[in-house]
């Protein structure tokens, strides 16, 4: 770890509004992102942080590789596809050969002039908000790069007014799914629909990102992209961060990969007023998630997005 890295730790950095850790954002940095130049071959993955980002950097991994699991083992997923937001991005893309793997948590709106006219693949991954907060607030605790978040109840109430890093929940999620008539080669796909059926969304993927894969190749993607499998790969899993950036100790990156866990951290009280305020904040968008599951099956229908 470089003397610049521990000396902006306790950095955080403002950007169009929106606050950013500046362990690993500069203002340069970030304007680099927003003038991105796209190639028509590149497949960029999209999130706000907890929202199932490394499962979907794997995800294409494996496809793209047609179930090869050389790439997945030998390479940090963070090299594989490079954060374009993050001061590292340049030099990774120098290094690459072939098509693009990137990845992004900016706004669409900090994206939409770089994305302009570009035939590049966009994948979507969205989240139920409740599971998200929970495993962002989590995250702070054990990531020294990001603001300590006091009590739950306190990051909470952050949340939901959109002053966390990287912004609104609400705004990023409407943003990129009411802009994805916007975009050429748009796919929309939530963390639910991965955990209910990993097997049918490698399929989709594949078929988005127009690479079929044979049965074999399929086993082999759906065994690597498992929970399990990912939690114990040192280049999934952030385990080779040091600790100075990133305190193993206070819990894992990969925590659980349940859907419905918010249950053992929101009061009743937090729930009703947080599912007031997606009421209001999500009334324009047609946007559906599941809240709970019954033992291992999920008891609330997940609703394609009406507008893609």
């Amino acid at each position: 770890m470089t003397q610049r890295e521990m000396a902006r730790l306790d950095v955080t950095e403002t950007f169009q509004g929106i606050i950013f850790p500046g362990h690993l954002h500069t203002q340069e940095s970030l304007r680099y992102a927003t003038n991105f130049k796209f190639q028509d071959t590149d497949t960029l993955i999209v999130t706000y942080p907890k929202s199932g980002t490394t499962w979907m950097q794997e995800v294409v991994t494996m496809v793209s590789c047609r179930g090869d699991t050389v790439k997945s083992q030998t390479q940090p997923n963070w090299a594989r596809a490079p954060w374009i937001e993050q001061y590292y991005c340049p030099d990774v893309l120098k290094a690459s050969q072939g098509p693009r793997l990137l990845t992004t948590h900016l706004p669409y709106e900090l994206l939409a002039s770089a994305l302009q006219g570009s035939k590049a693949k966009v994948i979507y991954v969205a989240r139920n908000p409740k599971d998200v907060v929970v495993s962002y607030y989590y995250f702070h605790k054990m990531a020294k790069f990001l603001k300590d978040p006091g009590t739950f109840s306190e990051f909470l109430s952050d949340f939901l007014e959109g002053t966390v890093y990287y912004g609104s929940w609400f705004d990023h999620v409407k943003g990129w799914t009411s802009n994805a008539r916007n975009i050429d080669n748009f796919l929309y796909i939530t963390y639910e629909e991965m955990w209910e059926d990993l097997r049918g969304s490698l399929m989709k993927v594949s078929r988005f990102l127009q690479c079929s894969l044979l049965e074999d190749e399929l086993t082999s993607a759906q065994k690597t992209c498992g929970f399990n499998t990912m939690s114990q790969n040192c280049m999934v899993n952030y385990t080779l961060i040091p600790q100075e950036i990133m305190d193993h100790s206070k819990g894992k990156f990969m925590r659980k990969g349940q859907i419905g866990d918010w249950v053992n951290t929101f009061s009743q009280e937090q729930s009703h007023n947080f599912d007031e305020v997606y009421a209001s904040k999500m009334a324009d968008s047609m946007l559906k998630f599941v809240w709970e599951t019954k033992k291992s099956s999920i008891d609330t229908e997940i609703l394609p997005l009406s507008t893609v």
